[in-house]
């Protein structure tokens, strides 16, 4: 999906840089946005209008969210300071500017904190790539309510705002892996007036010129991609209808409800709930009044514009894990801009309103977007510090934004959305000659043409009323919509032109590739092997089973074997010798032991000895989470009923999760005494063994055995996410949708 032609943005809102700019406008450009009084006065600033405040290091680069926001609002004529990691012990530090005079944007910062903090394992991480030197515990846990708080006893009448990848994975009641409970949505805790989720664009600059014009926050109730609170059964003064989804299907006569992930826009009839067989309708203003429909034929037709659905309450889905499946299967099917309703959700006696997501940015916005003058590098406050995230991106390029992948263990539906927003070639072309005029060290090596994926760059549905009625959540799952235009054309055309430019000696390319999209144009696949695979190209098959992948919503192995013979050839032809690096999941939702067991001997019959392996890491919101803490899929119907909904067996225990990790690596002397304990248990000992058909040997060599490992890196779910905004991945993360 994809709005490069601009046609559903033009005539849905106001354009990005439509907007008449503020008067502080005359201060003209800052060297970089201020993070000190001292730099307010030599700027002649002698209050900030905005203060961001976010839990990263402060790099003036299009990657950091923090930095691409600031630009952006300061292009629109405002004054921009940064607060980056404060001190969060004390409200001290978030008075450092000021008082802001429209609002303080809040958060954690390119990553979530909890992943940002902690392993797979819940264990502390040694180091936060985001961190002058790479310093641990710079920032708290939680850190968005942390902040706002901190920001609102600092500022009591000040207006606080939170967003980013923490708030927007948190904007509703959440299963939460840290503290295995569901926790409230974000806003009550941090007790801000406003959450700006997704894509923040949009929302953030209409809210600051608002903000200017006078309004009261508390009365800008219409921006789409805000979430905020508002009294219990709330509605707009308007000629709304509030939808009660909270009843799930119930044994006895099934009612057949439009398929979620069917392409036919739904004729006349309005998908309500995909899996609520009685529907609750109160019309604005009925004072209680409850007309209750049995099938969607009885329904009134309504008008999606001015209908919003109520979602089981923080009360409910806390108690209920059918209701929370239930609440996260209507979440998603929620989801695409061209036809998502607004949702509710009670929290006690308030609500938590989510207006439908953002419109994404056309082609021109995104380009006006990543034309701010960066300075590209860290603010001079740092001195000689290395930051490590900055060192991994800094030679890298985020072409697009996006992905309609739908993985149910990935965030970039919650966070971006499905719909690729693509810059232009001569955008992303100006780029790399900046990078090579401004950026120190340069040596003529672009480190990466991508973004959340690397070659989705320009794909769209080929017919914009489709993709406006389409309640599918994947594109591709579980095939290749045949609406979906896969031309690669325009992106091999960005390769050719970016290696033509003066001082350019390579394009590598290290975002992660959906082979599944790439082999439909071998064309690419030889353009990507010959030109930019710079020895080993990383992709992400995740498993070889059907369980687990389908859980997953990946394609089968079988699109990874096409895309290796593809690879194979084509790097033989360029007469170069090249790899590919697979990348795999281990304890995913829907995966048995046996299925690792089958992988293990998968990869060992292909000779991988996976050094870099994940185990998955339950994250707010995503779908393979509400799996986890369900043991409900929520890509089916949900009912209480085994018989019409599908359990999910889930690999939970510490002890299983640490086997299915073991499988992955089969290899290491340590995982052995593990091993040779499940293959018994499994009857499997004729695995055990010396010999090549053996997976593990039967005795232990001095020497060896259980010790401490360092800390895995973050998985894949939130490394896409964190893409969002060109941040890298971490050393040896998955780099594939």
């Amino acid at each position: 999906m994809t709005v490069s032609t601009g046609e559903l943005a033009a005539s849905a809102v106001k354009p990005l840089f439509s907007y008449r700019k503020f008067w502080a406008k005359r201060f003209g450009i800052a060297p970089f946005l201020p993070m000190s009084r001292a730099e307010m006065d030599v700027l002649g600033w002698d209050s900030c209008d905005i203060i961001l405040v976010t839990g990263d290091a402060y790099i003036d680069h299009p990657s950091f969210g923090m930095a691409l926001v600031g630009r952006l609002l300061e292009a629109q004529g405002f004054r921009v300071g940064i607060i980056a990691q404060p001190d969060w012990l004390s409200a001290k530090a978030f008075r450092t500017l000021g008082k802001p005079n429209l609002f303080f944007g809040v958060t954690a910062g390119n990553m979530d904190s909890m992943v940002n903090r902690y392993t797979s394992d819940r264990k502390i991480r040694s180091d936060d790539a985001y961190t002058p030197n790479g310093e641990a515990n710079k920032r708290p846990d939680r850190a968005v309510v942390v902040y706002a708080q901190r920001c609102r006893e600092a500022f009591p009448e000040a207006n606080v705002v939170i967003g980013s990848i923490e708030a927007s994975l948190r904007r509703i009641a959440h299963y939460d892996y840290w503290s295995d409970k569901v926790r409230r949505s974000v806003l009550p805790d941090s007790k801000a007036d406003m959450l700006i989720f997704g894509s923040a664009e949009r929302a953030i600059v209409a809210l600051a010129h608002r903000l200017a014009a006078g309004e009261e926050i508390g009365a800008i109730r219409d921006l789409r991609g805000t979430a905020f609170m508002v009294p219990r059964g709330w509605l707009p003064p308007s000629d709304w209808t509030e939808i009660d989804s909270s009843d799930v299907d119930a044994p006895g006569p099934l009612i057949r409800h439009p398929d979620p992930y069917a392409m036919e826009p739904e004729k006349g009839k309005e998908a309500l709930c995909a899996s609520s067989s009685t529907q609750k309708v109160a019309a604005a203003g009925a004072q209680g009044q409850v007309i209750q429909f049995r099938s969607h034929a009885s329904m009134p037709k309504l008008d999606r514009a001015r209908t919003v659905v109520r979602l089981p309450s923080y009360e409910q889905v806390a108690a209920d894990p059918v209701l929370y499946a239930h609440a996260s299967r209507t979440f998603h099917i929620e989801s695409n801009p061209g036809n998502a309703r607004a949702l509710i959700q009670a929290h006690g006696e308030r609500d938590v309103w989510l207006n439908p997501p953002p419109i994404p940015l056309t082609t021109p916005e995104m380009d006006g977007v990543f034309a701010a003058p960066f300075q590209r590098k860290p603010h001079p406050a740092y001195g000689e510090a290395k930051i490590p995230a900055f060192e991994m991106i800094r030679f890298s390029i985020n072409i697009m934004r996006g992905c309609f992948g739908g993985c149910t263990f990935c965030s970039i539906t919650e966070h971006e959305g499905r719909i690729i927003q693509s810059r232009s070639e001569q955008s992303i072309l100006s780029e790399i000659e900046a990078i090579r005029d401004k950026t120190p060290g340069f040596t003529g090596v672009i480190s990466d043409l991508g973004g959340p994926t690397a070659n989705m760059y320009r794909l769209a549905c080929k017919d914009t009323k489709i993709e406006a009625a389409c309640r599918r959540l994947s594109c591709v799952y579980p095939g290749i919509c045949e609406n979906l235009n896969t031309d690669h054309a325009p992106l091999i055309n960005l390769y050719r032109k970016a290696r033509e430019i003066k001082g350019v000696k390579r394009i590598l390319i290290s975002s992660g590739l959906r082979y599944d999209l790439a082999v439909r144009s071998p064309e690419y696949v030889k353009e990507l092997v010959s030109q930019h695979v710079g020895g080993y190209l990383k992709i992400a098959p995740e498993h070889i089973e059907p369980g687990p992948l389908s859980h997953m919503m990946k394609p089968s192995i079988g699109s990874y074997d096409a895309f290796k013979a593809m690879f194979d050839k084509f790097s033989k032809e360029a007469g170069k010798e090249q790899y590919l690096i697979p990348y795999f999941i281990a304890a995913h939702p829907g995966t048995s032991d046996t299925d690792m067991l089958n992988l293990a001997l998968w990869l060992k019959q292909n000779n991988f000895r996976l050094d870099q392996v994940q185990t998955f890491l339950p994250t707010p919101m995503a779908i393979a989470t509400a799996m986890y803490h369900t043991q409900k899929n929520p890509l089916r119907k949900v009912t209480r009923d085994a018989a019409t909904s599908e359990t999910v067996a889930i690999p939970r225990s510490g002890r299983q999760r640490r086997l299915h990790k073991a499988f992955l690596r089969y290899h290491d002397p340590e995982n052995w005494p593990l091993l040779r304990e499940a293959l018994r248990a499994m009857g499997h000992a004729d695995l055990i063994g010396n010999g090549k058909k053996h997976l593990v040997p039967s005795f232990q060599p001095p020497g060896t055995g259980l010790r401490n490992r360092h800390a895995a890196p973050a998985t894949a779910d939130y490394v896409h996410a964190m893409r969002s905004t060109r941040s890298p991945r971490r050393k040896g993360s998955p780099g594939t949708a």
